[in-house]
């Protein structure tokens, strides 16, 4: 995992976000919006440091301003990937992403996915169309966006309303910020009329890439009764033909609206501008102008920049009413009109030139309300949104105590639930034989407070585990519903050789000498199976069973061959999949990780074999390395990288297993190694629990003795499952036992 080294943020005060979007010279809304993001936040908060991702098309070569820090092309996922590795390795603290349908390539976009999946630091999405009725493959990119994102950006409260009835994000996480627009002076009009040769005009103004669906046509067709009252009326078009217009079909679009205005002998009260206006220069044109008409002919425009444009620069405003226009328009600030309704427009036009005071009027109303969407502005609310979503992990000291009363809420005379709706148990998913063997185990580690409020439990435990054997089918059962029925016959591998180390470490560690004879017989009767197990987890699970059972009885026949096996097959396992840069067992990642390289350094040690001990400490320094966050603090493998082959880690969803994996196996490379830096790893670790971790949130709660079940794009996942309980229990105490080995 690349360090940030000088690009790492030296103070609480300073701030890196990764813009993406396009950029100048792009000709498009967003590139133009995504730079004047830039510009402005430059102005307002120098201490950002802003990194630009530009997004280019395909099929025309780029050459993006020196600001833009990577380039990624449109369609093409491995630059998704690459800007992703781009984004973590400069430690930006929050990603901002300029979303349209379009931008990006793939089904409705989602090609986008192939970088926010990977990337960790809080995600802001200012979503510029917001779909009442989306079809599949957009309610698929804009549920899995509403998922990763800290923050949703809109700018109308219509969008807000969609995002929470069509596409349920939570009211907490959208934010309404207006278009950012430019300030000048307001009624200047006459002075820049000369500069495009309109004095003398009645000018009205429609800007923006050229593309059916403006409803330009609606305005053309309006001219002769316009004309007929105000011969000096001019309708200006602005704006180059659309890209992907211009690739499709050339300029026949525009060559249609040219010749409906012959056909109507009024195209010589149309003036048109056939490029893609430098900003300065689009605004003295709207600046000149005495109207501005948006005569949209889809309700659905969530946002309109050119509106907003409009009415910064103090124009009387005529549209149709499309979801942003009706919102800005409201009150009297400007003019609604049918769609396609060339009359209504030809009648508010003649209506507004003929009445000088209505025009001044609107102009300044227009004007007034813009005054709240300046840049300036605009920076102040975007700095708070960046202020309120970036995260700042700290680490809390190894507590001293920790709880019981979590792990007991979730107990009852059966074992230990499986899950937790929040601090609930939850017993519509029973219980299962992993959480009951882990639970096992806890009671062997427990100080004497916590075992005199539980340990009548450990019998409780010990029969779930003894009760789940099926001497049928010679293989442990796994999951029991809440009325005691067991739900099959055989569970997972990995279930079965979980319970033998539960078996083996209890016939070591147990208090009651009765309960270790126990464990110790139901060992010898069940264990055979791992013999055959072919899972790597489930290997190194028997594997650690058999070494807690030969430190007991080191002539235990069954538990050597289960180790020499166990050994053999995972070194064979590695040899196949390692690579230079994939030093593990398998050529993907799952769940408990750190098992199977402790696995080896247990079994290396008790049989003597320097081959097992070096395969387990150079997998172990591997999956710690990959662990590592950028910024320094642990970043456990979430269930988003299991089974890729070949990947390294997702960020999310991060969960408490790994961190007791990885502090069990840090104690045992430290026996072999005497290297205190593996205290180091496994502090490091442990201080995922205290808030040092990808979201600044504190996941373990010592004074109860409960944990969450992990960390997701968005926070906490606020339920309390056994598994995640018990992690944190066995992880409060093998920290504690391991500070105190090394002394």
């Amino acid at each position: 995992m690349e360090a940030c080294q000088t690009l790492r943020p030296k103070t609480s005060d300073t701030v890196r976000i990764a813009l993406i979007g396009g950029f100048l010279p792009r000709r498009c809304g967003i590139a133009t919006f995504t730079a004047d993001i830039h510009a402005s936040l430059a102005v307002a908060a120098p201490e950002i440091a802003v990194d630009v991702y530009a997004m280019a098309p395909a099929a025309v070569p780029t050459i993006f301003d020196p600001v833009v820090r990577g380039v990624i092309t449109e369609g093409d996922a491995g630059s998704f990937v690459e800007a992703a590795r781009q984004i973590e390795a400069s430690c930006a603290e929050i990603v901002w992403l300029q979303h349209e349908f379009g931008l990006f390539g793939g089904l409705a976009g989602d090609m986008i996915l192939e970088l926010v999946d990977r990337v960790s630091a809080p995600l802001i999405v200012t979503l510029h169309t917001v779909l009442a009725e989306p079809d599949a493959d957009q309610r698929r990119v804009m549920e899995r966006l509403a998922a990763r994102a800290a923050k949703l950006v809109v700018m109308s409260e219509r969008s807000h309303d969609l995002l929470r009835s069509v596409y349920h994000a939570d009211d907490d996480q959208i934010a309404m910020i207006a278009h950012g627009v430019p300030d000048r002076p307001f009624g200047r009009a006459s002075q820049f009329k000369p500069q495009f040769s309109f004095a003398g005009k009645q000018v009205a103004l429609t800007f923006g890439l050229l593309s059916p669906g403006k409803g330009i046509e609606a305005v053309i067709e309006a001219l002769p009764a316009i004309i007929e009252d105000h011969p000096d009326f001019l309708y200006c078009i602005a704006g180059a033909t659309h890209p992907n217009l211009l690739a499709h079909e050339g300029e026949a679009y525009r060559d249609r609206l040219q010749a409906l205005a012959v056909s109507l002998g009024v195209d010589a009260h149309v003036r048109w501008i056939n490029a893609f206006m430098e900003t300065d220069d689009l605004l003295d044109l709207l600046e000149a102008a005495d109207i501005y008409v948006t005569p949209y002919t889809g309700a659905q425009q969530s946002t309109s920049g050119t509106l907003s444009y409009a009415m910064a620069l103090g124009k009387a405003v005529i549209s149709t009413p499309y979801v942003h226009a009706v919102e800005l328009l409201a009150d009297d600030h400007g003019v609604l009109v049918p769609f396609n309704d060339s009359e209504a427009i030809a009648n508010e036009i003649r209506y507004l030139l003929g009445d000088s005071d209505r025009l001044l009027t609107l102009q300044r109303r227009a004007y007034d309300r813009g005054r709240d969407m300046i840049w300036p502005v605009f920076a102040e609310r975007t700095c708070a949104l960046i202020a309120e979503s970036r995260v700042v992990p700290k680490a809390a000291p190894i507590p001293e105590r920790i709880g019981i009363e979590g792990f007991l809420r979730i107990c009852d005379d059966t074992g230990i639930l499986q899950h937790s709706v929040h601090m609930i148990p939850d017993r519509a998913h029973g219980y299962c034989v992993d959480d009951n063997a882990r639970a096992l185990m806890l009671m062997h580690r427990l100080d004497d407070d916590a075992l005199g409020k539980c340990g009548q439990l450990t019998p409780v435990f010990a029969a779930f585990v003894q009760h789940a054997w099926n001497p049928d089918r010679g293989e442990f059962r796994n999951f029991m519903g809440f009325a005691r029925n067991w739900l099959e016959d055989v569970g997972s591998e990995d279930s079965c050789g979980r319970t033998l180390w539960a078996l083996g470490a209890t016939g070591r560690d147990a208090r009651d000498p009765g309960l270790r004879q126990w464990a110790h017989e139901l060992f010898e009767r069940t264990a055979a199976s791992a013999l055959e197990f072919q899972s790597p987890r489930a290997i190194a699970f028997a594997m650690l069973g058999a070494d807690f059972v030969l430190a007991a009885r080191p002539a235990h026949d069954l538990a050597n061959r289960i180790l020499r096996s166990g050994a053999d097959r995972l070194i064979a396992l590695y040899q196949a999949a390692a690579r230079p840069d994939w030093r593990w067992f398998e050529p993907v990642l799952a769940y408990d990780n750190g098992r199977v390289s402790e696995a080896m350094l247990r079994a290396g040690v008790r049989l003597e074999r320097a081959d097992v001990i070096a395969c387990g400490v150079d997998t172990l320094r591997w999956i710690n390395d990959v662990q590592i966050s950028p910024h320094g603090h642990y970043r456990p493998v979430g269930s988003d990288s299991f089974g890729r082959a070949y990947e390294l880690p997702r960020p999310f969803d991060q969960q408490p297993l790994e961190i007791w994996a990885a502090i069990d196996a840090a104690s045992a490379a430290y026996d072999v190694t005497g290297d205190d830096i593996w205290l180091a790893h496994a502090r490091r670790a442990y201080e995922w629990f205290t808030g040092y971790n990808d979201r600044g949130v504190i996941v373990g709660d010592p004074l109860t003795g409960t944990s969450k079940d992990g960390i997701n794009p968005r926070g906490l996942n606020l339920n309390e499952g056994a598994e995640s309980v018990l992690a944190y229990q066995h992880a409060t105490y093998a920290i504690r036992d391991f500070v105190r080995k090394v002394g």
